[in-house]
């Protein structure tokens, strides 16, 4: 749960050694409360002489789509000591002003937290609505239904609502971790994060149980096809993507296992070496036993399902991000289908 802060310290040090006149030392990683406090520390005791502030200014984009992101985002963030550093980062944002988004300029300390918080609030909304899912599966609840029917009301909204195989990236792992740390130094324990990054590894650790029921109780000698590695669609990221703890638990029962991603390999055969690559959902489902959709690419929203139960040594899905139907399965010639949080369909 510690962050590295040797790389954010050694950049403050070379900006220290190099700038002479007043300049604003802005961090935007993500870091713990009390490290711009440090930088400032850093940067005094490398260049006594330099006129200097230091602000917070923690970015919020996704991966996949960070352009967007900047150019029209929902706030921005910037922690400041000063006046001075606070009309630098203005005139910093003023050509996106037009865009009439809020600017929320606080302390040094509140920035660094609003991050933290943020990511955890976000993890915590995935994470609970995952825990939904596996008791709408105990009582025949549909947890799409579920999720329509919480996110329409207004103080709760309907994003981050999809229940799933658990987060992964290089975000919510690392900064629940962290703020769970933080408030373990400082006495102030985060009960729920830690719980959320507690729950997180069982729901992995739940889709490898849901994969094992549809393979008959064993993976040895089953041939699985995997769709999608990277922990969301839209990004070649595969930190702490899910893929990580099935496809190992597949590989560890027996399995023979293919995988198909559209940016997925160049950092997946380092990270999960024996699976076999595959280009075409199609070729990877021939004579299958399984099929697996782990990863909402869009490539595997309009699969043409007939010629792929077809194609299948033994016809049966699971469906992790809830993409088709147990009826769209049951159609098109599967003998079982399972989602999550949904009813199953058995052949």
């Amino acid at each position: 749960g510690h962050a590295d802060l040797t790389y954010v310290m050694a950049a403050a040090e070379e900006v220290a050694q190099k700038a002479k006149d007043y300049i604003v030392i802005v961090t935007k990683s993500t870091v713990p409360v009390g490290t711009n406090r440090k930088v400032r520390e850093v940067v005094a005791a490398a260049n006594p002489a330099l006129d200097f502030d230091v602000a917070s200014n923690p970015e919020f984009l996704r991966e996949g789509a960070a352009i967007d992101d900047f150019m029209k985002p929902d706030r921005v963030v910037v922690g400041v000591e000063t006046d001075r550093a606070a009309k630098v980062m203005a005139e910093i944002y003023r050509p996106l002003y037009l865009r009439e988004f809020p600017i929320v300029t606080t302390d040094l300390e509140s920035a660094e937290m609003i991050k933290y918080a943020a990511n955890a609030f976000l993890a915590t909304k995935i994470t609970f609505i995952n825990e939904i899912a596996a008791l709408c599966e105990k009582v025949g609840a549909d947890v799409k239904e579920v999720s329509k029917g919480m996110g329409l009301d207004n103080r709760i909204g309907k994003n981050f609502l999809h229940a799933g195989p658990g987060f992964g990236g290089s975000c919510f792992p690392k900064d629940t971790k962290a703020l769970a740390r933080i408030g373990q130094e400082n006495a102030s324990p985060m009960l729920i994060t830690e719980a959320v990054i507690s729950i997180n590894e069982q729901v992995k650790r739940r889709m490898v149980d849901k994969l094992l029921d549809l393979c008959d109780g064993t993976f040895n000698g089953k041939v699985i096809a995997i769709m999608g590695v990277t922990f969301k669609p839209n990004t070649d990221d595969m930190r702490d993507a899910p893929s990580l703890t099935v496809v190992p638990a597949l590989l560890g029962g027996g399995a023979t296992v293919r995988v198909v991603d559209p940016q997925g390999r160049h950092e997946g055969e380092q990270l999960l070496p024996r699976v076999d690559w595959i280009e075409d959902p199609y070729a990877a489902s021939q004579d299958a036993d399984l099929i697996v959709i782990l990863t909402e690419w869009n490539e595997f929203r309009a699969l043409d399902l007939g010629r792929i139960a077809a194609s299948m040594k033994a016809p049966r899905m699971a469906d992790l991000r809830n993409i088709y139907t147990a009826e769209d399965a049951r159609a098109a010639g599967f003998k079982a289908y399972s989602s999550v949080g949904r009813p199953d369909m058995e052949g």
